[in-house]
């Protein structure tokens, strides 16, 4: 499932969560703030602008759920979000493109020796989300070109 860069706003903060909950946790942490934020769960006598934004609250906390409670939009969420961080951590080393990298039948994965003597690794199956590949063992980042 294919859907624009969705990285503009931090989807666990909005659940209270860390990237590294499990789908059980994940899900508690939903149902918990869908509670307390839902419409029909608010007080009669709640200023008109803070059911306004309680509203707006409850909308987040649904979208937020929406996409870390799918286990393929979660997956792309989070490439994005190590992109994102990636590109604001460290510097861009260069520009490579996937056919120029070495395959590597029984891992399934492209490599790139680096010049510290690591590797740029990007398998099969992240060769469609994944643009940015950090060396293992030092700070290098590659932009991968499709």
């Amino acid at each position: 499932m294919a859907f624009e860069r969705i990285t503009e706003k931090d989807w666990y903060k909005i659940l209270g969560a860390k990237p590294s909950d499990s789908p059980a946790e994940l899900k508690r942490k939903y149902q918990k703030l869908a509670l307390l934020y839902h419409p029909d769960k608010q007080k009669a006598d709640v200023p008109a602008g803070e059911v306004e934004e309680r509203m707006q609250r409850f909308i987040e906390i649904d979208q937020a759920w929406k996409i870390l409670g799918n286990e393929e939009t979660k997956k792309e969420y989070d490439l994005q979000q190590r992109e994102d961080n990636l590109t604001q951590e460290w510097p861009l080393h260069a520009q490579v493109c996937l056919e120029d990298m070495s395959w590597n039948e029984d891992e399934q994965c492209y490599t790139l020796s680096c010049r510290c003597g690591g590797n740029y690794t990007v398998f099969k199956s992240e060769t469609k989300d994944i643009s940015l590949v950090c060396c293992d063992t030092c700070s290098l980042v590659i932009q991968i070109l499709q």
